[in-house]
Order: C-alpha cells, then structure tokens, then sequence
C-alpha cells in the first residue's frame, strides 16, 4: 500500500512539474512573439528616407513600386498588381496576402496610399504611413494569427487633375473579390507630425473643438458609426486612466462617424477609408489629422526633418498592437 500511495505521488508530482513547465513555456513563448511585434525605429526610418521624394509622375511612381515590391519580396511576399484607369487617372495597387491560421476565410486589411501631390517630398503625406505599413507587413510575415491579414498600397489617393480622389481605393472596393471575407480595414493616412504648443491643434469646420486636446501630441482615430467595435478597439480611453498599470504610450482620439455627415462634414471623408464606408465594410482612418495640425500638408516643406520620429514610432507599435487585436479571434 505504501508503495503503491509513493507511486502515485510520483506520478501526480510528474504531472504537475510537467504543467508547470508548459505553463511556464507557454509565458515565455507568448512574451517572445509580443517582443516580435515592435516596429523597428532604423527600418522606419530608412523607408521614411527613401519614399520622401516628390510621388506624383509615372516614373517617380513606378520607382516607389519598385522599391515597395522588393522590400515586400524580402519579406517572403508575392505582391500582386491592380491595375485601374487610363490616362491622368490610371494607377497600380500593390497588395499581399498573409493567410490566417484559425479562421482564414475572416479578413483584416491594412493599407495606405504611396503617391503624393505635385511638388512636396510627402514625407508625411503619406510616407510616414507606407513605411508603417511596410513594417506591419514585415512583423507579421511570419507571426501566427487567427484571421487573414492582408496589405494594400493604394495609388492615385491624392486629387487628380479631373478633380477626382481616392481612384486606387474605390477601384480596390468596386472588385467585388477583393471584399470577400474582409470583416474591417484600418487606413493609415498621415502619422508623422506633432505639435506641442497650445492652439497648434485645430479641427474640421462643423465638429468644435470642446473637450478635444488643443496640442497635437495624440493620434486621431474615426470609424464608420455602423461599426462601433471596431473603433473601439482603437481607443486608449481606460489604458491611460490612473488604475492602468501599464498605459499606452500614445493618446488617441477616437471619433465615430456617421455616413450621413458627408455634406455637411466633409473633411472626414477625404482618404482611402471611404470607398469601404461607402460599401457597408467597418473600417477606421489613423491620422495625425494633416492640415489640421500639420502647417506643411500638401507643400514643398513636408519634409522627413519637419517630423517627430519618436511619435511616428510610437504611433506605429500602437497600429501594430491593435491590428493584432483585430488579427485574433474574440
């Protein structure tokens, strides 16, 4: 009896050793892939220097291709080519693929546009965003997530000499395959600037600035008011309250829109995130609010030296912890 009950005791301490060790393994494990997803400062900034220059003819945006497919290909992507349009108005996207592991058919999207205006470098407008973008697309290369996440770079974002904007987005929702599955899409559109004197932040006509920061050191976040999940997820509300143990690093902003403002508020309605409202697809703008706040929007002086590089990046860590949010299965 004894030495059967010492038996059991064995095997019951095995088991336990053996659960600790998992559990133990499996904290680890989870710390190694958390420390993965940090955006690295010297690859944004490398992107951020090289896509600073004038993307507004057909050879300075096929050069901004050329880069962006190699450095997708380096990270074990095949792009793949939408093109759209003819004359003035015509333009390529770029987009790839990463299959989810538990629920494939269910997908995230994450994109931002890459060309520019005529005569400005667009360091922030919008090359704070693709080299934000090119960094998500390289953390996630080979990090395990539930949904499909997939990458567009969209072109032709800025006006177009017919007067008309947002070619490479609506040209992207108007295939009908290019929607299936998709459950939500975040839009990176300008992440680069801030500002930290008081009034330097201002707002659209119509919204008022009462209980908003009159500084720009946050991030602003709009969503469809459809698909108020999804901007939920956004909002750094109850992280950065005095309970939080860990607050986020950055302030964000989050604002829901209806789709009905659009006469009446227009300046919400100005980037790639519309063709999906437009389309009953949940999706939300990440922006530092451009013109809003930013006095070198659309001029030769958006520059990479007019840019806080520290909010940028952490403006980019915070995109990559929320799109992994979205990434999981609830």
């Amino acid at each position: 009896m004894g030495k059967q009950f010492r038996h059991r005791v064995g095997l019951w301490l095995g088991l336990l050793t053996l659960a600790a060790g998992l559990f133990v393994f499996y904290e680890l494990s989870s710390k190694a892939q958390s420390s993965q997803l940090r955006v690295d400062g010297e690859q944004l900034r490398s992107h951020l220097q090289t896509l600073a220059n004038e993307r507004h003819t057909n050879t300075a945006l096929a050069c901004t291709r050329t880069y962006l497919t190699q450095q997708l290909q380096s990270y074990g992507y095949e792009p793949i080519s939408q093109a759209f349009g003819v004359g003035d108005s015509a333009g390529i996207n770029l987009s790839v693929v990463r299959p989810g592991m538990q629920t494939p058919e269910q997908k995230i999207l994450v994109g931002a546009h890459y060309d520019s205006v005529a005569g400005s470098p667009g360091a922030d407008d919008n090359a704070s965003a693709v080299a934000t973008v090119l960094e998500i697309a390289r953390l996630f290369a080979d990090y395990p997530t539930d949904k499909t996440l997939q990458v567009v770079l969209f072109d032709q974002e800025e006006l177009q000499p017919a007067g008309a904007g947002l070619l490479g987005s609506n040209a992207f929702v108007n295939d009908a395959a290019n929607l299936n599955g998709l459950t939500g899409a975040v839009i990176l559109e300008m992440l680069g600037y801030a500002c930290y004197e008081a009034g330097c932040q201002t707002y659209p006509p119509g919204l008022g600035d009462e209980g908003l920061p009159n500084q720009g050191d946050f991030i602003g976040v709009i969503g469809d008011a459809e698909h108020p999940d999804l901007l939920a997820v956004f909002s750094t509300e109850a992280e950065n309250t005095a309970d939080t143990q860990i607050p986020t690093a950055i302030k964000a902003v989050t604002l829901p829109v209806p789709i009905g403002v659009l006469p009446l508020m227009p300046d919400l309605f100005r980037s790639d995130h519309v063709p999906f409202w437009l389309n009953a697809i949940g999706a939300v703008m990440v922006t530092d609010t451009a013109n809003f706040r930013n006095p070198n929007y659309h001029r030769d002086s958006d520059t990479v030296e007019t840019l806080d590089l520290t909010f940028l990046e952490q403006t980019a860590n915070y995109v990559v912890e929320r799109l992994s949010g979205l990434l999981a299965n609830s």
